[in-house]
């Protein structure tokens, strides 16, 4: 089993920033990829970023430029960074570990609210 645990969402005004940390444990596999993933109200959940197990990123059309991932391996914990926050990126904001063996797992998710 493998647990993720989400934190650092809020209410910030448009053009302010957040910092998501997302704490893995359990039984880790040595490689997995991480990513970060939200749900707006009525919408589908959608890709936001992703970060392979040896540092490559990719982020959706929608944010990139203002968003960053990254990962602290030794810690087990994944962040994502996000600047210039649009009202459009209020969602539930929610991380998933990837091994590249068996199954996904995902967190409870951390709500982000930007205000206009």
């Amino acid at each position: 089993q493998v647990q993720l645990v989400e934190s650092g969402g809020g209410l910030v005004q448009t053009g302010g920033s957040l910092r998501l940390s997302c704490v893995v444990s359990g039984s880790i596999s040595s490689s997995y990829a991480m990513g970060w993933f939200r749900q707006a109200p009525g919408q589908q959940r959608e890709m936001v970023a992703r970060i392979t197990s040896v540092g490559r990123t990719n982020y959706a059309d929608s944010v990139k430029g203002r968003v960053t991932i990254s990962r602290d391996n030794a810690k087990n914990i994944v962040y994502l960074q996000m600047n210039s926050l649009e009202p459009e990126d209020t969602a539930i904001y929610y991380c998933s570990y990837q091994p590249t063996y068996g199954r996904d797992y995902w967190g409870q998710g951390t709500q982000v609210t930007v205000s206009s």
